[in-house]
């Protein structure tokens, strides 16, 4: 890794601990970590496989393309957020920040990117893409509470979170032209 890497590293590593420390600095984290834990809890994986079904069960072959996409979409989100997260490292802010504690056990041991966040918004750009406007705008704030409560909760840095939406969403765009290409 170069000079210029390690700057930038460096930089966000700082930036990271401030916005962390100031969201933590609140009088108030302790109110808002119940919230926090609910807004996770709601992208624990669940609704990524029920709803798929209940919609094809409900549309049947009309249904296809989209539950196509979705298992796609998310085989990959999965598989690429394993390997960044086993390759990347990252502690996560209680193994980094002394005396610190987060409000929840996290599932596994590293940072970096945030799993939740990533399927969060992969499952907002589906849905956007599927039902429309209404959609995105439930959604797209829906996801990004996602990745807010994460930070707040203590089990990730902000730019976990910002990867973590990257990832997501940019999977979701390969699955697509993945599809699209396959169909040509």
């Amino acid at each position: 890794m170069e000079l210029s890497d390690r700057k930038l590293l460096a930089g966000i590593q700082k930036l990271d601990l401030l916005t962390f420390g100031w969201c933590h600095a609140r009088r108030r984290i302790g109110v808002l970590a119940a919230s926090a834990r609910r807004v996770s809890r709601s992208a624990d994986g669940w609704l990524y496989l029920l709803f798929p079904l209940l919609y094809s069960l409900m549309y049947g072959a009309d249904a296809k393309a989209f539950v196509s996409l979705a298992a796609l979409a998310f085989a990959l989100e999965r598989a690429v957020y394993a390997v960044l997260k086993n390759t990347c490292r990252r502690r996560r802010p209680p193994d980094f920040i002394p005396d610190f504690r987060s409000f929840v056990t996290p599932g596994d041991t590293f940072s970096f990117p945030s799993g939740h966040t990533s399927a969060a918004f992969l499952f907002a750009g589906l849905c956007a893409g599927e039902f429309g406007l209404w959609a995105a705008m439930l959604l797209y704030p829906w996801a990004a509470l996602v990745g807010v409560s994460r930070v707040l909760l203590g089990v990730h840095f902000p730019s976990d979170i910002v990867a973590g939406a990257l990832l997501g969403s940019g999977l979701l765009l390969a699955s697509q032209n993945l599809l699209t290409a396959a169909a040509l």
